[in-house]
């Protein structure tokens, strides 16, 4: 029996590596230690550990991290916190691997802690860019901290070769995210109202939109700049989710809140959605806007336009659907209308979604089952003359 760690720290990490934690779980050779911490347990971020449990996952460990600040002291020391913490449970449980998604710096935390006590890694999403925020950095950190890689398309293979890693320990598998659409069930108009609490009466906006941390995109000003825009589009209800525990996403907290108190009955704001409530917001959809990777590698394939605001995603291989546009209003409303009017195609064409086809949980179960560690990892160096 092969123990496998899986760690999750927030609602939307949790909601792609769904259907590979329910294969985990229901295979006889393999394992499941459940590994949760960050947002998860926090109340201001809606106690997401719950839709966990509800789910009918065990969860083998509950980590406190995360802290009430809204700095980028804060987030350092919540990765100090969730080294002490990781420590202890890792060394409790003991998996033979643990599986660890994307870039944030919860997963930084258990990646460096796996790594120095032994445990091999396999990260998932890694060779991605987003110019715009650390989560960049933080992705490739973990790419060399890392045993084993699954991939979201070919050319992020390429680029995690081009960070040093062996290409036998590499696979393109696709976006794990993406077995939703084969796999999973959506609610209709009228059972996401009655579960929202929220009459969805006309057409709708999701919106999600999380602080920029590498430049001077200041949250707050950008935000009031894409509240401004959806003015513009009062026939529009909006569906609005909290940002990411990120250093200056608890500014935009009040702002939305205060935006749904002033248009009661056009706008809900809620903490979080939960996968298969958010993936039937996008489906019904008019457009989904903000800065969300999901925007960006999810709602290509609902045949629904994305409205990316500014530069956290700067660099990210997007679909035709997926509508860049500068963070002030003018630029936001005419990506709306765009976006709307879906003027990225010609007719009927289908928008082709570069991230996969929706299975990737049933090859990366196979690469646990076949995985065989050699614990000296060599660097692969590209095969070039000369390096300046």
């Amino acid at each position: 029996m092969i123990k496998v760690g899986v760690f999750s720290g927030t609602r939307a990490e949790y909601g792609l590596l769904y259907w590979l934690l329910k294969d985990i779980d229901n295979d006889d050779e393999l394992e499941l230690i459940l590994i949760v911490s960050g947002m998860h347990l926090s109340p201001e971020f809606g106690l997401t550990y719950k839709s966990i449990e509800s789910d009918g996952f065990t969860i083998s460990e509950k980590i406190e991290t995360l802290m009430s600040s809204d700095t980028k002291e804060g987030v350092a020391k919540s990765i100090g916190l969730g080294v002490l913490g990781f420590t202890d449970a890792l060394s409790r449980q003991k998996p033979d691997v643990i599986v660890i998604l994307g870039d944030r710096f919860e997963a930084l935390a258990m990646a460096q802690t796996a790594m120095i006590l032994g445990i091999p890694i396999i990260h998932l999403h890694g060779g991605e860019i987003t110019e715009g925020a650390y989560d960049d950095a933080i992705r490739h950190a973990i790419t060399k901290l890392s045993y084993l890689h699954g991939t979201s398309t070919e050319e992020y293979r390429q680029r995690v070769i081009q960070l040093g890693e062996a290409p036998e320990r590499v696979f393109n598998v696709g976006a794990v995210g993406l077995d939703h659409l084969n796999r999973g069930s959506f609610m209709s108009v009228d059972e996401l109202s009655e579960s929202l609490g929220f009459r969805l009466r006309k057409s709708f906006f999701v919106v999600t939109y999380h602080p920029v941390t590498l430049t001077g995109e200041e949250p707050e000003s950008s935000f009031k700049e894409l509240l401004d825009s959806l003015d513009e589009f009062p026939e529009y209800q909006v569906i609005l989710t909290y940002p990411n525990a990120d250093d200056g996403g608890r500014s935009i907290i009040p702002l939305l809140e205060n935006y749904a108190s002033d248009n009661t009955g056009r706008v809900l704001a809620i903490p979080s959605l939960g996968q298969k409530r958010y993936l039937s917001a996008v489906k019904y959809s008019s457009a989904v806007i903000g800065n969300s990777s999901s925007g960006i590698i999810e709602v290509p394939s609902f045949d629904v336009a994305t409205i990316d605001i500014g530069i956290r995603q700067k660099g990210r291989l997007a679909a035709k659907s997926v509508i860049h546009c500068k963070p002030y209003r003018k630029d936001i409303v005419n990506a709306i209308a765009a976006g709307i009017k879906k003027t990225y195609k010609t007719n009927d064409e289908v928008v082709l979604n570069p991230y996969g086809q929706g299975d990737a949980s049933s090859q990366i179960v196979t690469l646990l089952k076949e995985l065989k560690v050699n614990p000296f990892k060599s660097f692969y160096d590209l095969n070039v003359e000369k390096i300046i």
